[in-house]
């Protein structure tokens, strides 16, 4: 039975983060829900255990395995990417906050999310009717947030003027634009370790 985008409160929440960040962090809930293999059991963390999966292509992890309940559908793009509309969302590590959003058409093209809320508790993007009529959002509970994260300055930082909505009941999603000025589009998150730094040069 294919999983959905839920809330996953049920596990325990254990600091970790993915080693490119070099800092840790506390996940309040992780935006995917489906039956995980141990490490001993999974053959690879880019690879899900599941009868029918889609293999794509990447040009960061290679060519990959991913379960059809783990693809978001944005039907207007991303922004500087409207053509770009199918992802996979790939979760590297089972107690990892961080994913890796790859597009399923263009394998060069991926992005670092985040959920907000493991950050700014407070975080919430408005429910405009726009908005729900475009993820064809019936109930709010269904309502998934995501940042896109990048590195600047020594820190890893998130798009909080950008989230990425997703309607968890179909999986479509949307980019949306805030306007409140407590957020930026470059909001610190954590501070990088000079490893990561060193890395990144």
């Amino acid at each position: 039975m294919a999983s959905k985008l839920t809330s996953a409160s049920k596990w325990q929440n254990t600091p970790n983060l993915a080693s490119e960040t070099g800092g840790t962090c506390a996940p309040q809930s992780l935006p995917l829900e489906s039956a995980r293999p141990t490490p001993a059991e999974a053959q690879s963390v880019l690879t899900l255990q599941v009868d029918n999966p889609l293999k794509i292509h990447t040009t960061r992890f290679g060519t990959i395995d991913v379960d059809a309940s783990r693809l978001l559908h944005f039907p207007q793009g991303m922004l500087g990417f409207p053509e770009a509309m199918q992802y996979a969302l790939i979760q590297t590590n089972d107690e990892n906050c961080f994913f890796w959003l790859q597009c399923t058409t263009d394998p060069g093209l991926a992005f670092v999310l985040t959920d907000p809320t493991m950050f700014f508790r407070d975080y919430q993007v408005p429910l405009r009717q726009e908005m729900v009529d475009e993820l064809q959002l019936t109930d709010s509970a269904d309502m998934r947030v995501f940042v896109i994260c990048n590195k600047a300055d020594g820190w890893l930082v998130g798009n909080l003027l950008g989230p990425l909505v997703v309607n968890a009941a179909n999986h479509r999603g949307q980019q949306v634009v805030l306007t409140e000025r407590r957020w930026t589009t470059r909001q610190p998150l954590l501070k990088l370790s000079p490893q990561t730094l060193a890395k990144s040069a």
